[in-house]
């Protein structure tokens, strides 16, 4: 029985044109999605590939407008007979766009992202062969049932905890302190471990009929950082996220600020600016209920998290469970 991957192609580095053989001072998205099929060899026959050009960006200009798109999009074709899934995307803010998806796709089918830290012009382009295997992963009933993947310089990885870590080299993700999922060779999977965090099919965020996602804002904490910062912020925003120092911490300043914006109804979630580790209770820098722990995700992520969590409730409680959870 043929198995019916379908392509989305968004834009990105994969699809980036620039001078020939240099791997900076290109255009992002420039390609369209044939073009990137024309790099593949052959395919076997049991398997069938369809594509689509959902947009040309670069991913820096994602928002959530796209997402939902996109996410009510893999939803209405994941009622089809289509088996599995790959979208082609810049990497930039890949881990936001897997992580969301993770939790607004309605489908245990593959779901798989892929992208280059090179464009198609470099030399030793890598968007080929991650996109040959994306495509294969994806085309994997192993993959199944696993959320949303990202396949990437032969590496798999979760959409919940996968991140950029490397500005410029080509194995550019990893998971932080959890690794990855297993690895691929060529054409084939090996799976190794999976992500116990809630999603997908078990999530309870759904995105069909939602018009946009409540405004949420990140702020930096660095040594003599103001707290008026965030009185600016929690006046435009529903939720906010501190990227805090070390396990998430601040100053006293900012710990009184954000016991004031507990009377107006604001969340504020402790996440860190350090790349590994985990964000727990810390009575020290929680001096109100509104103040949460981010656990394990980064800051980008809590954001997401936060933003969904926003659309089914508005109790502190029930959004520290949601983030214990997802």
């Amino acid at each position: 029985m043929p198995r019916h991957i379908h392509l989305i192609a968004t834009g990105g580095t994969i699809a980036g044109t620039g001078q020939a053989g240099k791997t900076s001072g290109y255009e992002a998205g420039s390609l369209p999605v044939r073009s990137l099929l024309d790099t593949l060899p052959p395919l076997p026959e049991d398997l069938q590939l369809t594509a689509e050009q959902l947009c040309s960006i670069d991913s820096n200009q994602v928002d959530s407008a796209l997402w939902l798109r996109l996410a009510r999009h893999i939803n209405q074709l994941a009622q089809t007979d289509i088996d599995g899934f790959v979208i082609t995307h810049g990497t930039d803010t890949m881990d936001e766009t897997a992580y969301f998806l993770n939790l607004t796709v309605k489908t245990e089918k593959p779901v798989i992202l892929t992208g280059a830290m090179r464009p198609s012009t470099a030399a030793s382009a890598d968007g080929p062969l991650n996109l040959y295997q994306a495509i294969h992963l994806a085309a994997k009933p192993e993959a199944a049932g696993k959320g949303i993947l990202v396949c990437f310089c032969d590496s798999i990885y979760s959409g919940r905890d996968v991140q950029k870590v490397n500005t410029y080299k080509t194995d550019a993700f990893n998971e932080k302190d959890l690794s990855c999922l297993g690895y691929m060779r060529d054409d084939q999977c090996y799976f190794l471990n999976a992500s116990l965090a809630v999603h997908t099919t078990a999530s309870r965020f759904d995105v069909s009929g939602l018009k946009e996602l409540p405004r949420v804002d990140i702020l930096y904490f660095y040594a003599g950082a103001p707290a008026d910062a965030l009185d600016f912020y929690a006046s435009r925003a529903r939720g906010l996220v501190i990227a805090g120092t070390g396990s998430g911490n601040y100053s006293p300043q900012w710990v009184e600020k954000i016991r004031q914006l507990s009377r107006l109804c604001i969340p504020v979630i402790r996440s860190s600016r350090i790349g590994h580790g985990i964000v727990s209770r810390d009575p020290h820098f929680e001096g109100s209920d509104n103040c949460i722990p981010a656990y394990t995700l980064p800051p980008q992520k809590a954001r997401i998290l936060l933003s969904l969590a926003l659309t089914v409730t508005d109790s502190y409680a029930e959004i520290e469970e949601i983030f214990r959870k997802y």
